[in-house]
């Protein structure tokens, strides 16, 4: 019966917060030409490459446990750490992610995603205010990442560390953040130039970021990673992307 009590609860929370305007805190993110890629990175970061990107909104912080709740309600799945309602979610598998944009983009009316591979990059570089850092925000990986050294071995809430020059925190460590692509390793010697969305099919979708149980090495802006979409991980999150031109349908 308590049981029943607390998700009604948390339903109606929803629900009236939801009413109010739940309203993602977004970044523009302006559109321009960048190199993909790092040519003294692992063989899959090779070879570096041009790509065009129109502007889009990318999340000022990673997606939390707290907005999770607001808006699955009822749905809502166990996240890894509980009671850490501002630590990312995670545990959510990109299908899970799907799910939540799926009812949050019904709540809104509006046209929330993840961001591609490429959007996920350029943010974390900067985009036309790029600085050439090798993490997202520093050259020195503590400043902006919360890592092995220093996690503790667990996420933390979100906005603590440094922001990059776009004002965007923990797109190095704390946790790694779904990207819509599937994933492959020789994707970059076909990737078209002009807004690329990857390949096709494959079986791993694309994670980008690295982690509170990665070293330096795994946080730098241009590494990849890939992991099965159907799977919970307990270093996995997300955060939400937008494209602008939906703001002029």
């Amino acid at each position: 019966m308590l049981g029943i009590r607390l998700s009604l609860a948390l339903f109606l929370y929803a629900v009236i917060t939801l009413a109010q305007g739940y309203n993602p805190d977004m970044v523009l993110v302006e559109g321009g030409e960048f190199r993909m890629g790092w040519n003294n990175g692992g063989a899959d970061e090779k070879p570096v490459h041009t790509v065009l990107l129109d502007d889009f909104y990318i999340g000022k912080y990673e997606v939390t446990q707290h907005e999770w709740k607001l808006v699955m309600g009822s749905d809502s799945i166990s996240c890894y750490i509980a009671g850490c309602d501002s630590c990312p979610v995670e545990r959510v598998s990109w299908f899970n992610v799907q799910q939540f944009i799926s009812k949050l983009n019904a709540q809104t009316n509006l046209d929330y995603r993840l961001p591609t591979e490429a959007e996920w990059e350029y943010a974390a570089r900067g985009g036309i205010h790029s600085r050439s850092f090798k993490y997202s925000g520093s050259n020195e990986d503590n400043r902006v990442a919360w890592n092995v050294g220093t996690s503790n071995s667990t996420s933390h809430a979100v906005g603590k560390k440094k922001p990059n020059e776009l004002g965007l925190y923990d797109m190095s460590g704390n946790v790694f953040e779904w990207c819509s692509d599937w994933y492959s390793s020789g994707w970059y010697a076909e990737s078209a130039v002009n807004n690329p969305t990857g390949p096709p099919e494959g079986l791993y979708r694309v994670i980008r970021g690295g982690s509170w149980y990665y070293d330096s090495s795994g946080l730098r802006v241009t590494d990849r990673d890939s992991a099965n979409p159907l799977y919970r991980y307990g270093y996995i999150g997300f955060r939400l992307c937008r494209s602008a031109s939906s703001d002029k349908k």
